[in-house]
């Protein structure tokens, strides 16, 4: 499928999703996030692909945020609305396959929330963040950025809006990497090689229930890995599963 705001490749078992609106320092148009929502879907979808890499275009921004400009267009003629607007943020998080962010520049308003929606981040000198809806009477955020930073943190950011530098950024858990630029996407592509030379049905299965436990108490916890070992997440048999020790080892009678 060919897109217009988004470039799309595959590599060696990873997806990539890059943001491509330079020009306006990858700002989240209606049609970015239509397209980045059928990417994943194509994604997901794919069995080779056992990771996702989103990026942006430029040496400034992996995004500035929303689209202002066409925010006014749309409150002076407000066009029809689309019913899965809602879902698109939701898809980013709830992506099937892990996804790890090489944050080329800064992550600003809707670029923030969208980081802050990967399972792993990569970050560069040139990496910032800032959570500002409530600079501009609006919300959002307060469902991811406590899942990485924690609740204090996360009042913080997002009561204030302040811009969060690199270095801090790595120190409170929003990076979990920070490289030169140049070592940005070789840094991504490591991990999601590492990520994708795994069981994909187990690291999936990882991710689904991580999502799932989220507010549920820990013994809840320990009984839904429990039900998942009998059911969609059986374990692998031994002779397949352990087939590299045994062809180094060999067989041992007891």
């Amino acid at each position: 499928m060919s897109y217009e705001d988004i470039v799309v490749t595959k590599d060696e078992g990873v997806g990539i999703i890059r943001l491509n609106r330079p020009k306006v320092l990858n700002a989240l148009s209606k049609r970015l996030y239509r397209e980045v929502d059928t990417a994943i879907s194509d994604m997901e979808a794919d069995a080779d692909i056992k990771a996702v890499i989103f990026t942006g275009t430029g040496d400034r921004a992996f995004s500035a945020g929303a689209d202002i400009h066409e925010q006014v267009r749309d409150a002076e003629n407000p066009p029809p609305p689309d019913p899965n607007r809602a879902e698109y943020s939701w898809h980013v998080a709830a992506c099937t396959k892990p996804t790890i962010g090489a944050l080329n520049g800064l992550s600003y308003g809707g670029g923030a929330v969208m980081a802050s929606s990967f399972d792993i981040r990569v970050g560069c000198e040139r990496s910032r963040f800032r959570f500002l809806a409530a600079s501009y009477g609006r919300v959002n955020s307060t469902w991811t950025l406590p899942m990485q930073v924690g609740w204090p943190k996360a009042k913080e950011l997002l009561f204030s809006a302040k811009v969060v530098e690199p270095e801090e950024a790595y120190q409170i858990g929003l990076l979990n990497h920070l490289v030169e630029v140049d070592e940005l996407m070789p840094k991504a592509m490591e991990i999601a090689k590492l990520v994708a030379a795994n069981d994909s049905r187990m690291v999936q299965g990882i991710k689904r229930l991580m999502t799932e436990d989220v507010g549920e108490n820990w013994r809840w916890m320990h009984d839904n890995e429990s039900q998942a070992q009998k059911t969609y997440l059986a374990p692998t048999p031994v002779e397949e599963g352990f087939a590299d020790f045994l062809a180094r080892k060999g067989r041992k009678d007891a």
